[in-house]
This record gives structure tokens, C-alpha cells and sequence, in this order.
């Protein structure tokens, strides 16, 4: 068998052409996410990678890290603000040290329903949180996943009032406005890293924590606790970061691609939690937890939580206007 020069000189070229066409910018972006499987964080994940595949045309992807494979939550945004990890999925309190006028979202009972929540994430407020996060952490918050409310759970008895919480050790992340506010229930909780907590529980370390249904069932909470009392003190607002080093690495058009993958992923966050909720609290009462309601409209906790830990925490997010502004968003009355 024998080629012309003129023949292997087009092979030649045809093989540097395949070659120069083959991108190379292609990125697989690492995301860690705290919880496992099933939960709303990792859906908030498949739906961002899948987005931002559609609008790279298959050029960038993303693989999920769960179970703080990568960290623990808080630990992940240092990586991200030093550009040593690309995207992580967190609980908004793990935030909130880094960027204290976070912790505006995380007062109890300011957030009162999903839609209170998509209002102040998607709208003015959630872009001057946006905007804080990047000076404050280094990272940039690119899309929210929406989890419910966090329930208290515990293994040792059902709680409906404030008393009831007398003699109980609940779990509660490394967070100074949640620590209060059990603290204004009269009980002293025990700051404990998200990853230490199955087995704290499963070692009766501690009796409780709290978290949203679907958090409780992704982590399988079930195998180690009882009772869950049907709290809305804080509505789970789990916040989707990239590195801002990392972000001002990418083209206009790759930025762009990223944001809005974001946004559809949000979008999605609400969805998900509607069509989920529901379905995963009856599961686990199928699986034996037994659910209970607080007394009188919850407010005693209401009173308590209001009015003794809000005025703590106005200087730390930036005023008690900054308060106001998020109350005035959803139509409620400020406080002076």
C-alpha cells in the first residue's frame, strides 16, 4: 500500500484540524454539598449541571461532592475564597460568619413561607446579599435551593411548648443567632459540626437537632430520632457559591452560562421542595417518627425568639434597617 505526499499531507492537516476543534477549556467544576442523597441541596446540584450543560453546549459540567466529602460546609468556603474548590451548596448559617448581613435571613421568624423566601432571594435584597458575599467571602452566591422549614427532632420525648424543652441537648450548627435563640427558650444548646451529627445523635451525645424534613430523611435522621415538633422558626435558604477567583477566571459568555444555570436551578429548588415535602413527612411517619404541632400557634417560641434575640443582631447585619427593608419586602410591620 502506498500515499501520495499531496494524501498525507491532508491526512496530516485533517488530523490537526480534529485536534485544534476539540475544546480546551472544557471544565469539570467540583461542587461539595453537605448533605447526601435525596435531599434538596443535591437537587439543586443536578439541576444547575444539567443546566449549565444545556447552555455550554455541552462544553462545562459539574460533579457533585456529597456528604461534606470536601469539607465541612463552613470549610468550604474558605476554599472557595482562596480558589482551591470551584462551587459549594450550603446551609445559609454556614455563611453567615463570613458575611454577617447574611444572618438577616436566619433571625427567627422572619421568613414565614416559601414565598417570602423566593421574594427576598430573587428580588433587590437577595442581589445586596449577593454583592456583600463577594466582598465579605470571596464567593458569589449563584442560585438558592429552598429546603422548609427547620423541625426540631429529638430522641427523648415530644415537645409542643417551651417547657418541654427542659432537660434537652439539642444539636445546633456553629451559628451565634441560632445558639440565641434557643437560648431565649431557656435551654443552652450544643454547637456541633454538621458532619459530627448522625453519630452525636446515634451516641445520644445529643438528644435533638433541626432541620427540614427533607434534610432529615436525606441524612436518615429516622434511625436515631423519635420526635419531631413542627417548628418555623427558620426557613431553610440553602445558598449555591462559586469562587469568586474562580468566576473572574471564566469569559463574559461563561459567566453568563453559570448565572443563569443558577437562576433555572432556583427556580427548580422551589418546584422540587412543593412536589417533595409533603410526601417525605408522610414517609416518615411511615418509618415511625412521630409528629407533633407547637402549642398555641407556636407563640410562646414567637414572643421569646423575637424579641430577645432580633435587637441582638441588629448591629451585626448592618442596622436595624436592614431588617426593616427585608420586613417591608414581604409586607409586614417594621420594628423601631
Amino acid at each position: 500500500m502506498s500515499f501520495s505526499i499531496k494524501g498525507l499531507k491532508y491526512a496530516v492537516f485533517a488530523a490537526a484540524l480534529a485536534v485544534a476543534t476539540v475544546p480546551t477549556s472544557a471544565k469539570n467544576f467540583k461542587i461539595a454539598v453537605g448533605d447526601g442523597a435525596g435531599g434538596t441541596q443535591e437537587a439543586l446540584g443536578k439541576a444547575f449541571i444539567s443546566a449549565l450543560e444545556e447552555k455550554t453546549g455541552g462544553e462545562h459540567t459539574g460533579t457533585l461532592f456529597l456528604n461534606g466529602q470536601l469539607g465541612s460546609e463552613q470549610d468550604t468556603i474558605s476554599s472557595a475564597a482562596m480558589g482551591a474548590l470551584d462551587f459549594s451548596i450550603l446551609a445559609i448559617n454556614n455563611i453567615t460568619p463570613f458575611s454577617p448581613t447574611v444572618g438577616t435571613l436566619t433571625l427567627p421568624y422572619v421568613i414565614l413561607s416559601l414565598d417570602d423566601a423566593q421574594t427576598v432571594t430573587t428580588g433587590p435584597i437577595g442581589q445586596q446579599l449577593v454583592e456583600n458575599t463577594i466582598r465579605d467571602a470571596g464567593v458569589r452566591i449563584v442560585g438558592w435551593a429552598y429546603s422548609g422549614f427547620r423541625v426540631l427532632s429529638n430522641s427523648a420525648k415530644p415537645v409542643e411548648t417551651v417547657a418541654d424543652l427542659d432537660g434537652l441537648v439539642i444539636r445546633v450548627p456553629k451559628n451565634a443567632i441560632m445558639i440565641e435563640t434557643y437560648k431565649s427558650w431557656g435551654i443552652d444548646p450544643t454547637p456541633m459540626a454538621w458532619s459530627e451529627t448522625f453519630a452525636g445523635l446515634q451516641q445520644k451525645v445529643v438528644d435533638g437537632q433541626d432541620n427540614p424534613y427533607i434534610t432529615i430523611s436525606a441524612m436518615k435522621f429516622y434511625e436515631v430520632q423519635k420526635f419531631i415538633t413542627n417548628l418555623r422558626y427558620i426557613f431553610s435558604i440553602e445558598p449555591l457559591v462559586v469562587s469568586e477567583a474562580v468566576f473572574q477566571d471564566l469569559s463574559e459568555a461563561e459567566q453568563k452560562a453559570v448565572l443563569e444555570a443558577g437562576a433555572e436551578a432556583t427556580a427548580f429548588s422551589a418546584s422540587f421542595l412543593e412536589n417533595t415535602e409533603a410526601r417525605i413527612r408522610d414517609e416518615l411517619v411511615e418509618r415511625g417518627m412521630e409528629i407533633v404541632d407547637p402549642a398555641n400557634g407556636e407563640a410562646e417560641f414567637i414572643e421569646r425568639a423575637t424579641t430577645t434575640v432580633w435587637p441582638k443582631f441588629y448591629d451585626s447585619i448592618g442596622g436595624v434597617e436592614k431588617l426593616n427593608e427585608v420586613l417591608t419586602a414581604l409586607g409586614r410591620e417594621t420594628v423601631q
